[in-house]
């Protein structure tokens, strides 16, 4: 069958055939644009029903909060309620007199929901040229992005929560109560015992429990070194729930809790110093205290700077970067001794340069989300020719989203901070 055979048969069936910019028509055979012009509705509802199935993949956070849909026509202010447990009723009730009875004491949070969004344009000519379907595959990826985005968004809020446990250090059979982050290496791994205090922690401010249990968000990284140690302990999600009823990145249940892993669990990884480097390594030991340190990496000069440092784990300051002949050199605030192959740092993980992940555990409403699926997320594509576009020559494809998140009752959170097998290489995400 020739082509124009095959057009005869599509005209002659009596049904419009579909396009990007509009439809053949059966009867004429001539292209018509759709009816509100560009995409049909068909093909928009799929773009948009694609973009949020998968952005939702990533919203590993998210899924555990008292979720509020955003607001029509009543500002920005989105609000949240908390219910208060009731005292125990422990006067006696006297025969035949109705006591006087109690109320529900209810309070709320109110947070601001912001805007967050992200475009991609596209020209004709790759319309035109290209293999691939542009729009699916811009489509998944605004959404992976606007997905890491929002449960980003929600990750950062929960992590600031104040219960914080940290994860013993262990060196041969003993274990060392470590009192800080800056103390974390990665000899710090979580432990059994750490997941076990988490969920007494919970219990014993009766924290609610989320469809039976507690839950835990958990970086890959960590989730090794627990699984590893937990062995029989650890229950496969194949023995305790059915398919349709797995959360969203679920992995398996230690200590009544249950386990979702995630590559976007926070990490504290050290600040960069300069030039987006993190860990530095001296070159030259300093047998005498020097202020002067020679360093592996070239940096870009600096005369005068004020950079918090760990060198060697103790505490310093960066006060001048110098490069000659493709040395660098570092000026430290105090005089400091080091061998060479010692670690130079930022702040805020280990002092060695240790990175310190965050494994959150979290009972029922302890935060609370804007509901993406309830209008938090718009998926927006723009035909040709919108804008300043004269010769149609540009379209777009983007997502947009409104959202926040706040803390409801801090006391059902724990943050638990471990180290890990890969503490000196894990970076900040």
């Amino acid at each position: 069958m020739n082509e124009t055979e095959l057009d005869l048969q599509l005209f002659a069936s009596g049904e419009n055939v579909m396009g990007t910019e509009g439809y053949v028509n059966a009867a004429t055979g001539n292209t018509e644009a759709y009816a509100g012009g560009g995409l049909s509705p068909e093909m928009k509802t799929f773009y948009d029903k694609t973009l949020i199935t998968l952005a939702g993949a990533n919203l590993v956070h998210e899924q555990f909060g008292q979720k509020r849909p955003i607001p029509q026509g009543a500002g920005k202010t989105v609000e949240f309620r908390r219910f208060s447990s009731l005292p125990k009723a422990l006067t006696p009730i006297t025969e035949g007199v109705t006591p006087a009875g109690n109320r529900l004491s209810v309070s709320t949070v109110t947070a601001t929901a912001e805007q967050y969004g992200d475009y991609i344009e596209q020209t004709d000519m790759l319309e035109l040229t290209a293999v691939d379907n542009t729009i699916v595959e811009t489509t998944k990826k605004l959404a992976d992005q606007a997905g890491k985005t929002i449960d980003t968004i929600v990750r950062e809020v929960i992590n600031a929560g104040t219960n914080v446990l940290y994860s013993k250090k262990k060196t041969g059979g003993t274990y060392t109560d470590v009192e800080s982050r800056a103390d974390i290496d990665a000899s710090c791994k979580l432990t059994v015992r750490d997941v076990f205090r988490a969920a007494a922690e919970l219990k014993a401010m009766n924290a609610p429990k989320i469809d039976g249990a507690y839950a835990a968000v958990i970086h890959p990284y960590v989730a090794y070194d627990l699984m590893q140690e937990a062995g029989d302990e650890w229950i496969d999600i194949t023995k305790y729930t059915t398919p349709e009823n797995i959360l969203t990145g679920e992995i398996g249940k230690l200590a009544g809790i249950r386990f979702v892993e995630s590559s976007e669990a926070k990490i504290f990884a050290p600040d960069v110093i300069a030039d987006g480097k993190r860990r530095l390594t001296v070159k030259t030991a300093n047998s005498t205290a020097s202020t002067s340190v020679a360093i592996e990496e070239t940096l870009e000069s600096v005369e005068s700077c004020d950079i918090p440092v760990y060198i060697g784990g103790a505490a310093n300051r960066i006060t001048a970067i110098t490069t000659a002949g493709g040395a660098t050199t570092l000026t430290m605030q105090t005089a400091t001794k080091c061998s060479a192959g010692a670690v130079i740092c930022g702040r805020g993980a280990g002092a060695d340069g240790s990175a310190v992940f965050s494994t959150l555990v979290l009972g029922a409403d302890a935060f609370g989300v804007t509901d993406v699926g309830g209008g938090g997320i718009e998926h927006i594509v723009k035909q040709k020719g919108y804008g300043n576009d004269p010769l149609n020559q540009r379209s777009s494809v983007g997502w947009k989203a409104l959202g926040c998140a706040e803390i409801l009752v801090d006391e059902y959170i724990v943050r638990i901070e471990s180290g890990s097998s890969y503490s000196a290489i894990a970076e900040a995400n």
